[in-house]
């Protein structure tokens, strides 16, 4: 492993750790000298001027330089201090290199009023006469010394004013100390991406405090954590009396056992002394235990916290977080995969050392490795080194032989974790390493919980154990690649020539070997079926494909199939997803007794099987687009089932005769089913239903139901979250039900139109209600919708609405409102709901495809206002400042304003204008801002421009101190596009710091570039056509830049801004044909006044298409500005692997429909 020289190292950035300022007469030969001799026994390299000082060298050069070479200087401000003017002139020397290099000041008030010395009062205005009169022919020294004086004394620092001194003096080497820990430069070349996690994790020990205190470190194998106990190890020992390093304690203990542990770290601690845990009570000591796996390493090393004295420190390196929790440690740090960038930078240090590639040649495939290696150091260093001097032809075959054979000392290591797991958490880390990555969790658990492995346990072991983690949002469980490709050459290790003698079959290959081989076994437990190579070309598969596979468990199809008979299916199935089913049924002699999900979508299915079936264990059944299903099965024996989606089963006409008795029944789904008349009969309480989706059911009469009281429906849906009735436009009786949802008398009594659809008063938890395309009009939402008071969602789009209706302005939780298409044309001043402001949490309005001219400044009473669209608006010709100037709690601050093919307020509006005015409006309440609007040149005012869709600039020396610097916006220009396929527009943003260094090893000059990502944002178009080129401009506030990449180690002299609006991983970008960028300054919003957005200008280049801005305007996914929002704006490249084929069933509650393939 790696090692650093300690702080006091020769090549260490800084000469001094502290330097320290005071008057000698007052503190020299108490305070002060009891402060330098903690400081120097804590290992805090400090100087102070005395007669150590190298003779016939000038004192003031001296301290001027010993002030340039230390970190940080501490400033014993005494009763005198202000009458001395050589202490005088060092403060401002300290001042000076504060405010030019950001050297650290702090002042200690050592019987001293702070405010005194800030007011300049008492004896520091006695002091000044004096000096003012000695240099009276310099009154700048004068008032410089006055400057300095009053700035530092604003700094928060230490004030002794009776207290104990000995305890003041340890409480103030402490603070220095934790300081100084997070700022020790990592000098070795190789430590890439270090600087942050030691920060972090410098965080957690707190070396300032005076307890015990463990920490572990804790993730996968090959992630860094020894090397960063070791830094960490290194640069913290000059801070302890003792210290221990025990490395490879699995390794060892189960060598030569835990005795011989106990005495290496006896033995580091006390040379001389005897093997006597004892001793240690009374010593304030570090100890790093490196690779621990047993509880007992803990028990039998760390014991108790008090065997150590106060203020020691124990770190604690493992897999197993589990293992933390339970022996109770102080806290854990996770250290994360390197980022591309840093990732590459590694690499290229063992493949070519250096940090950057030296031949094009080697650039792709470097890239190649890097996104193999998936961000772990481990692999990234042992895959540099074995290409290292090599050529180019080797380099090619070996990542071609890493395709089929992994590198054994990379997978070795990452198989430590795996074997010391259970069976069965080793068939729940098999099941998703071949079959499950990326999956939500939920789904996971149950298909495993009917293989009783018991996966609510297994699974919390294998996240503890650092083999898989848990996404962002806590839904869906990932395994880093290389563990995933551990997982399955441990599978494949079983018989390696014959993949039918394997228990997981999951590679194309190997599967169609099996089948047409004949090789088929019993030992097959689950089998995926994929044909990507000819995806277009049938598969025919035999009557007889499944016979010997007594123990399948596992079954996907997910290519084209066909064959004219199917005789077996195992009846150990539990899940069972086979796109495009070709046959009228499943096999006769099929029994689901154990069958847990079944998906069937776009199949041939008429009926799954004859008579009544046990489904005790059915939770997830989806025969969605079976356009040839006209019976479901008797559902009365599946009680337990959750998710039953019937989406376009266009031939299914009466579900009447087919009682649902299904207290457990959570989602379903009916929409598309175009024939169906009856609704289901429902026997029983439904409180889990939370999502039920009725839109297109365009034959659906719902006062027809079997049901003979109302609450037995909708009343009792009282965990429904998502309702779903779009495009049903069913003349008089689905409209007047529709109505009936929502009539409540004076009284607050129910007073039904028609008695099938009780008051939607009753849905409390209702957060998602979908009546687009119902032909609503006027009048038709009454105010009683406020009842629904947990609704957050509304689509009323594509109705018939002249105003926003007034009935709406109670729902005081809503967030997302759509009214696009819905003929507005009044939106003035006095169109616009006197109470509005009811609105309260509306973040997101999309009003695209209306008639209105204007929209009335009283709408800017939306509090929360975030995202406005006003695409395909082509009478709109000007607005007011309408989004949120302040935010409750944002999570990304950002605002949006999108008028896309709104040619017409081009005209009238100048998108800078637009943009400042929003700027200014904010007071920098926001910290980004996007609009998109019609243009076709960059506006002169963006300083800097280039052609492509990629542009960096330099950045301004010390930018981060120029108070006048607000920040940066960037324009593009992007091209028209037809609107065939869903594309986005945005990228990230990198700051990057370019500076010189020396290897230690050779002592060569090599160059580095840091980049950190500062944002990374899409704006999604959905299928929207671009008729003519737009801009798109972008504001970043400095506290976007600032806190996250200009301060602390960072150099910023050579700073440089790269703005990408390259595409983004799930969907291709718009043509983007050239970017612009300006840095701005409080001057460039001063000919900025009140909003007045109102021009008179007119532009003749657009007025030719304004009578066709409403048309073909991607109907089908117009509400897209509302719905997938949070799949584009909050992409990151470092998120977690996703499902590649498996068919989300959960697709309707984002609102989009898969298709067939």
């Amino acid at each position: 492993m790696l090692s650093l020289p300690s702080t006091s190292s020769p090549i260490s950035r800084n000469k001094y750790d502290v330097f320290l300022s005071f008057r000698g007469e007052d503190t020299r030969k108490n305070f002060t000298g009891h402060l330098y001799d903690a400081l120097k026994s804590s290992g805090i390299v400090t100087f102070r001027d005395d007669p150590k000082l190298e003779a016939g060298e000038d004192i003031a050069p001296e301290l001027s330089k010993a002030i340039q070479q230390s970190w940080c200087s501490v400033i014993i401000f005494s009763k005198t201090y202000a009458f001395s003017g050589w202490c005088l002139e060092e403060l401002a020397e300290i001042v000076q290199q504060k405010n030019a290099n950001g050297h650290k000041v702090f002042p200690i008030f050592y019987h001293v009023d702070p405010s005194d010395l800030r007011n300049q009062k008492e004896k520091v205005e006695a002091a000044f006469p004096k000096h003012e009169e000695r240099y009276k022919e310099d009154k700048d020294k004068i008032q410089k010394w006055r400057n300095a004086l009053t700035e530092v004394a604003k700094i928060k620092g230490w004030h002794l004013h009776n207290g104990n001194e000995s305890e003041f003096i340890g409480d103030i080497v402490r603070k220095i100390s934790a300081k100084l820990c997070q700022t020790y430069p990592i000098v070795h070349d190789e430590l890439v991406g270090i600087s942050l996690p030691l920060k972090e994790l410098y965080s957690k020990i707190n070396i300032g405090e005076d307890d015990v205190r463990i920490i572990g470190i804790c993730e996968m194998g090959g992630i860094g954590k020894t090397t960063l106990a070791r830094v960490v190890y290194t640069q913290m020992s000059p801070h302890f009396e003792g210290k221990s390093f025990l490395a490879d304690i699995r390794e060892v203990s189960n060598k030569c056992g835990l005795v011989s542990l106990q005495k290496q770290l006896l033995s580091q601690i006390l040379p001389n002394e005897c093997f006597n845990f004892s001793m240690l009570c009374s010593e304030k000591v570090l100890v790093v235990l490196d690779d621990v796996d047993n509880v007992q390493h803990l028990k039998c090393l760390v014991g108790r916290r008090d065997w150590f004295g106060l203020g020691s420190r124990i770190i604690v390196t493992t897999r197993d977080e589990h293992l933390l929790r339970s022996y109770g440690v102080d806290d854990v740090y996770n250290p994360k995969t390197l980022n591309p960038d840093n990732a590459l930078r590694l690499f290229n240090l063992k493949a070519f050392h250096s940090d950057t590639v030296p031949k094009d040649d080697f650039i792709e495939l470097s890239g190649h490795v890097v996104c193999y290696a998936g961000g772990l150091p481990l692999a990234l260093e042992v895959l540099g080194s074995f290409l290292c001097d090599r050529d180019i032809v080797q380099w090619r075959s070996a990542i071609e032989r890493l395709k089929e054979d992994s590198n054994k000392e990379i997978l070795n290591t990452l198989r430590i974790s795996f074997d010391g797991l259970e069976e069965k958490e080793k068939n729940i880390f098999l099941d998703i390493a071949c079959f499950f990555n990326g999956e939500k969790r939920d789904f996971i658990t149950k298909v495993l919980d009917g293989c009783e492995f018991f996966p609510d346990i297994g699974i919390d072991v294998l996240i503890k154990k650092s083999l898989i983690k848990v996404s962002d949002d806590n839904k869906r469980l990932q395994m880093h690649a290389l563990l995933q490709e551990m997982g399955r050459k441990i599978v494949e290790e079983k018989c390696v020539d014959e993949p039918g003698k394997r228990c997981r079959l999951w590679k194309e290959r190997d599967v169609h070997h099996v089948l047409t081989k004949n090789t088929v076994t019993e030992i097959i437990e689950s089998m995926i079926i994929d044909n990507q190579r000819e995806s277009s070309k049938m598969l025919n598969l035999s009557v007889n494909v499944f016979s010997k596979m007594k123990k399948l468990r596992f079954l996907r199809v997910l290519c084209l199939s066909n064959c004219n008979d199917l005789k077996y299916l195992s009846n150990e199935l539990r899940f069972l997803d086979w796109t495009g089913y070709p046959l009228k049924s499943l096999p006769s002699n099929f029994q689901p007794d154990n069958l847990i999900i079944l998906l069937l979508p776009y199949s041939r299915i008429e009926q799954l099987w004859k008579g009544n079936r046990p489904l005790y264990k059915l939770k997830i059944i989806s025969l969605k687009g079976s356009q040839n299903l006209i019976k479901t099965p008797d559902f009365t024996t599946a009680p337990y089932l959750e998710v039953l989606i019937m989406q376009d089963c266009t031939r299914l006409v009466d579900e009447t005769s087919n009682q649902i008795e299904m207290e457990s029944l959570e989602t379903l789904i009916l929409s598309g089913c175009s024939n169906l008349a009856r609704f289901p009969e429902i026997d029983g309480k439904m409180e889990h239903l939370k999502t039920l989706d009725l839109s297109g059911c365009y034959k659906l009469d719902l006062s027809e139901t079997a049901i003979k009281e109302p609450p037995s429906f909708i009343s009792q849906l009282k965990n429904l979250k998502v309702l779903s009735f779009d495009g049903c436009k069913g003349p008089y009786k689905l409209k007047r039900n529709l109505l009936s949802l929502f009539k409540v008398s004076q009284t607050g009594r129910m007073n039904f139109i028609a008695p099938m659809l009780p008051s939607l008063s009753s849905l409390r938890s209702l957060t998602k209600l979908k009546l687009r395309g119902c032909n609503l009009g006027e009048g038709d939402i009454p105010s009683a919708i406020s009842c629904v008071s947990s609704l957050a969602f509304l689509d009323l789009s594509v109705n018939n609405f002249n105003r926003i209706p007034a009935s709406l302005t109670g729902l005081s939780k809503l967030e997302e409102l759509s009214l696009s298409r819905c003929g507005l044309r009044n939106m003035g001043e006095g169109d616009i709901p006197s109470d509005i402001s009811g609105l309260s949490s509306l973040r997101i309005l999309d009003l695209h495809g209306n008639n209105f001219t204007s929209i009335g400044a009283s709408l800017a009473r939306l509090s929360n206002l975030q995202r406005l669209g006003v695409c395909n608006c082509s009478e709109l010709e000007s607005l007011p400042v309408l989004l949120a100037r302040k935010t409750s709690d944002w999570k990304h601050n950002r605002s949006y304003f999108i008028a896309i093919n709104s040619y017409r307020l081009a005209e009238n509006m100048s998108a800078i204008t637009l943009l400042k005015t929003h700027i200014k409006a904010f007071e920098n309440s926001r910290k980004r801002l996007d609009v998109v609007i019609p243009g076709s040149e960059i506006p002169e005012w963006f300083s800097q421009q280039r052609g492509g869709s990629v542009i960096e600039i330099p950045l301004p020396f010390n930018i981060q101190n120029d108070r006048q610097w607000i920040g940066v916006a960037v324009c593009c220009i992007f091209g028209d596009d037809d609107g065939s396929e869903i594309k986005v527009i945005g990228g990230p943003a990198y700051i990057h710091s370019t500076y010189s260094g020396q290897s230690s090893s050779d002592g060569s000059v090599f160059q580095v570039k840091n980049s950190r990502r500062v944002d990374f944002n899409f704006i999604d178009f959905d299928r929207r056509p671009i008729k003519k080129d737009h801009l798109l401009l972008r504001y970043f506030s400095r506290e976007v830049f600032y806190p996250l990449s200009l301060k602390d180690n960072w150099e910023t002299k050579n700073l440089s801004l790269e703005m990408s609006f390259q595409s983004a991983k799930r969907y291709p970008s718009v043509n983007v044909k050239k970017c612009g960028v300006r840095i701005m300054y409080e001057k460039d919003l001063e000919d900025i006044k009140e909003v007045q957005c109102h021009t008179t200008q007119s532009s003749p280049n657009f007025e030719h298409i304004h009578h066709h801005s409403t048309e073909n305007d991607g109907s089908a996914g117009s509400t897209s500005f509302v719905k997938r929002k949070r799949d584009i704006d909050e992409e990151t490249e470092e998120e977690g692997p996703k499902p590649k084929r498996l068919q989300n069933i959960f697709n309707f509650i984002t609102g989009r429909s898969g298709k067939k393939q």
